[in-house]
Parts: C-alpha cells; structure tokens; sequence
C-alpha cells in the first residue's frame, strides 16, 4: 500500500499578512473661529490636509509537485514444481495521492471612511477688518486613498501512479492444483488548487456636517471662507493563474500465466482495477463591497447681520471619485484547451491458462471489474461588486493568527 499526501497552504507575502491593523491619519472634527478681532485687523486661517493612504498587497507563488506514486503485490512467480498445490495470493495494492493547493490571499477592510465635522466661523469683527478662512483638504491623484490587491499563481501538478497486483506467474507445475489469486489495485489521485482571491470592504458610515459662518461683522469688512474637499479612492483587483494538472493512473490486476501445466485444476482469479481521479480547479476571485460607505453630508451654510458695504463669500467645493478596477485572467495547461491531461488506464484482462492438462476439471480464469473515473471541475474567474459573497473557496484557515476579519487593513479617511 502506498499512500502519500501532499499539500502547500500558503497565505504568502508579509505585505498582506499583518497580525493587527493599520489606521491611517484621520482627518477628525475640526473648528476653526475667527472672531471678537477689532476693526482694521487682518485675520486669516490657512489648513491644508493632504492624505495619501497606499496599500499594496501582492502575492507570487511557484508551485510545481511531482509525485511518484508505485504499489506493487505483484510479480510473484511459481514454476516448475512438482507435486502438491501451486498458489499464488497477492494482497492489495493501493495508491492515495493528495495534492492541494491554496494560495494568495488578500483581505482589506476600509474602516473608517468618512471625515469629521467641520465648523468655520467668522464673528463679531470690527469694521474694515478682513478675515479670511482657507480650508483644502486633499486626496486627488498623489495624496487619494491607492489600493492594490493582485495575485500571481503558476502551478504544475503531476502525478504519476501506479497500482498493481497481476503481472504472477504459475507455469510448468506438475501434480496438484494451479491457482492465481490476486487482490485489487486501487488508484486515488486528488488534486485540488484554490488560487488567488481579493476581497476589499470599504467601510465605515456616518454622517460629516459642514457648517459654516459669517455674521454679525463690522461695516466694510471683508469676509471669506474657502472650502474645498477633494477625495479619490481607487480599488484594482487583479489576478492571473497558470495552472498545469497532468496524471498518469495505471491499476492492474491482470496480465498473468498459468501455462504449461499439468495435472489437477488450474484457475486464475482477479481483484478490481479502480482509477478515481478528481481535479479541480478554483481560481481568480475579486469581492468588492462598496456600499457601506456612504457617508451622509450636511452643509448648512449662513451669511447674516454684517454690516453695512461688507463683503461677504463662501466658496464651497465637493467632490468625490471612487473608482473600480476588477481583472483576472486564467490559463490552464499554458493556454492549451486542455485543463487537466488525464490518463487513466485500468486492466483486469491479458490473464492466460495455456496448455494445461488436467482431467478434473477445465481450466478457469475469472476477473474482477475495470473501472475508471475521473472529474475535472473548473471555476474561475469571477467579479462580484456590491453587498455579495464570494463563491466557496477554500483558503487557508488564518483565524489563528487572531485578526479582525482574517486580516485588516484600515486603509482610508474618505470613500
């Protein structure tokens, strides 16, 4: 009996396994006043914010198993005796081979994603003042919220195995009886590759209020309030996966001799032949769920009770860019049709009982089944934008390593 089980688990590259989380700075509540200064003063607030938040989760895994696979009861040989019974007996021969593959993860939670309260104020300033509040908060371009999430898999499995229990010899006996009897020669070859998935949540909820003031300033003052609140967040998803399955499953119980006998009755019996041969292949999977970030903005704007020849103005600009990038691309057997090349061959024939004499009874020679079996099952590629799960795929167990939500990476301050 030989069996042997091979399997690669592998969550891969320290940029996307952190035991812990990441909080990017966070643009809070802010209040800005400018008030109660005398006339003729000259007052300015300048806050400039620019946030960058970039996270690069990337994986490459080079996987090549080859297995060979040999369980053998047979070969056995009992010739030229004389007298007595001649048997041969051979147990089972079986052959287990399991391989699987689970690589490249990522996992990425966005959470918070929405900006605090702001509230500016100009108030209560003397005549001929000048008071100006400037507001920028960035994240275009250089200084937005980049994720990146791609996965690189190539992986060759082949498998070569063998089982075998026939191949008995039993000739040129005199005297009593001839008998083959062998057991079965089972084939299990199971190879299972989940490869590639990013998952990405944009979280967070809630609300940002932006109030702004003017009021109650002295005649021929000058008032100015400039907010502008520029967000961009970007999510590419991508992966590729290679994958090369080619098995090699041999079973037989047959091919063997009972010739040249003589004397007494001469039988050959065989065990099953059994080929089971399952691959599968589950690849390239982006998720991507959006829409638990919308974030409720209120703006209560207010100019009232200046005085006399002032001049007043609020400049308000929003705006907010989120964009999507899913791709996979899956090449099995290196761009051939072929997902997995499968041989299987099981045999119980090709037994012989030539030349015997006897006069009992009739050389016999019975066999066992031959049957193959073999699944190939492929899913892959897959995009899912919105509230939705993945397909079943089976990663790596990382519940071990005590994360929130396998791994988290708090990414951004605005979605």
């Amino acid at each position: 009996m030989n069996k042997l089980y091979y399997k690669i688990a592998t969550a891969i590259s320290t940029a996307s396994l952190l035991a812990g989380s990441i909080v990017p700075g966070v643009y809070g509540s802010t209040t800005i006043t400018i008030t109660g200064n005398g006339s003729d003063s000259y007052n300015k607030a300048d806050v400039e914010v620019d946030q960058t938040t970039y996270v690069s989760q990337i994986n490459e895994a080079n996987v090549q198993n080859t297995v060979y696979a040999d369980a053998s009861t047979g070969g056995n040989r009992a010739n030229d005796n004389t007298g007595g019974d001649v048997s041969i007996e051979t147990g089972d021969a079986t052959s287990n081979v399991t391989i699987e593959n689970s690589l490249n993860t990522n996992v990425a939670e966005v959470n918070p994603c929405c900006p605090g309260d702001t509230t500016l104020k100009i108030t209560g300033n003397g005549s001929d003042s000048y008071n100006k509040i400037d507001v920028d908060i960035n994240q275009e371009e250089e200084t937005g919220t980049l994720i990146e999430q791609g996965n690189l898999a190539n992986v060759n499995n082949w498998v070569d195995a063998y089982a075998g229990t026939g191949k008995n010899k039993a000739n040129d006996n005199t005297g009593g009886d001839v008998s083959i009897e062998t057991g079965d020669a089972d084939i299990d070859v199971e190879i299972s590759n989940a490869l590639n998935a990013n998952s990405a949540t944009i979280g967070g909820s809630g609300s940002n209020d932006i109030d702004i003031e003017i009021s109650g300033n002295g005649s021929d003052s000058k008032n100015k309030v400039y907010f502008d609140l520029d967000i961009l967040t970007w999510l590419t998803q991508g992966n590729e996966a290679n994958v090369q399955n080619t098995v090699y499953a041999d079973a037989k119980t047959g091919k063997n001799k009972a010739n040249d006998n003589t004397g007494g009755d001469v039988s050959i019996e065989t065990g099953d032949a059994d080929v089971n041969v399952d691959v599968s292949n589950l690849a390239n999977f982006n998720s991507a769920d959006l829409d638990a970030c919308e974030c409720v903005t209120d703006v209560d704007i207010k100019i009232s009770g200046n005085g006399t020849d002032s001049k007043n103005k609020v400049d308000l600009d929003l705006e907010k860019i989120l964009g999507v990038l899913q791709g996979n691309e899956f090449n099995c057997k290196n761009g051939v049709d072929a997902c997995a090349e499968v041989y299987a061959d099981a045999q119980t024939g090709k037994n012989k009982a030539n030349d015997n004499t006897g006069d009992v009874d009739d050389p016999g020679i019975q066999t066992g089944d031959a049957s193959v079996d073999v699944t190939v099952d492929n899913t892959a590629n897959a995009n899912v934008l919105g509230n939705a799960d993945l397909p079943d795929f089976d990663f790596p167990d990382l519940e071990g390593l005590n994360v929130n939500g396998l791994i988290l990476l708090l990414l951004a301050i605005f979605s």
